[in-house]
């Protein structure tokens, strides 16, 4: 088996250090695949935004680390009839939206078919990287071997309660980016950006130059510039399938997403 440590940098991870190393904040919005007859148009919508890689949730019945919007969005995908193979099938007819896919879902489904078929299905879709936020590091050695035998770039995440020695082995591990989770909590919007967020990406910093995401909480401009002062950029969900939830569409969603994109690109002119 490949050792996934050894590999070189994927599709993903090149893509997003290549607009990161220009100075440019990275923005990642997260859609719940399934969640609306037409729901692939908001992966273009995203990317005429700004988005700089898209996350496509598949959605799960016992979603743990998901909040209550998350939860509402997938129950809702799920009674239209979503599954992995459909969500993958929308996603191969729709075609390339011009930024990388990286999916996201419970380890459950991985092992429905497996990791390698599983692994195989998100390549053929034209998806790049793999969140599995239930898989702990230490139990990802088969979904790491077959996601690097795919091309999949699994992407670990790391919380401000992670203690060194396990951070040092996820930011090791970490493919396309590592995905810092600013809060001990489930997703979901928030008032303010935690005050963890900024000590975590600061530890993962001094371990690794692969980009960090900071994710759980990001809902408004104000929010997004703050926390480009500590990371590479940020992970929307909540904020934008509430939105879906509530009855926008892509039109809609492309302008919310162009008020992050440009308080990212604020941020990032400011002197420093």
């Amino acid at each position: 088996m490949t050792d996934p440590t050894t590999l070189a940098a994927g599709a993903v991870e090149r893509h997003l250090r290549a607009r990161r190393d220009t100075g440019r904040g990275l923005l990642m919005p997260y859609i719940t695949g399934g969640i609306t007859a037409g729901w692939t148009d908001y992966l273009r919508a995203f990317a005429a935004a700004g988005a700089d890689a898209i996350e496509v949730g598949l959605p799960f019945s016992d979603p743990t680390l998901d909040g209550a919007t998350i939860q509402q969005a997938g129950d809702a995908a799920l009674r239209r009839g979503a599954n992995v193979r459909r969500i993958l099938a929308g996603l191969a007819e729709a075609g390339d939206p011009g930024v990388p896919l990286v999916a996201s879902t419970y380890y459950n489904l991985v092992l429905h078919d497996g990791p390698e078929a599983f692994c195989a299905a998100l390549r053929r879709a034209g998806v790049g990287g793999l969140i599995v936020p239930d898989l702990p590091v230490h139990e990802a050695d088969e979904l790491t071997g077959a996601a690097a035998a795919n091309g999949i770039e699994p992407v670990l995440l790391a919380s401000p309660a992670t203690p060194r020695p396990r951070l040092a082995e996820i930011a090791r591990r970490s493919r396309g980016f590592v995905y810092a989770v600013s809060v001990m909590g489930t997703t979901g919007e928030r008032a303010a950006l935690a005050a963890s967020a900024a000590e975590l990406t600061e530890r993962i910093r001094d371990l690794t130059d692969r980009p960090v995401l900071l994710g759980f909480g990001i809902s408004t401009p104000d929010q997004a510039r703050e926390a480009r002062r500590h990371a590479d950029g940020v992970v929307v969900g909540a904020a934008v399938m509430q939105r879906v939830l509530d009855g926008a569409g892509p039109d809609d969603l492309r302008a919310f997403l162009a008020t992050l994109r440009r308080a990212l690109d604020q941020e990032c002119d400011r002197p420093r």
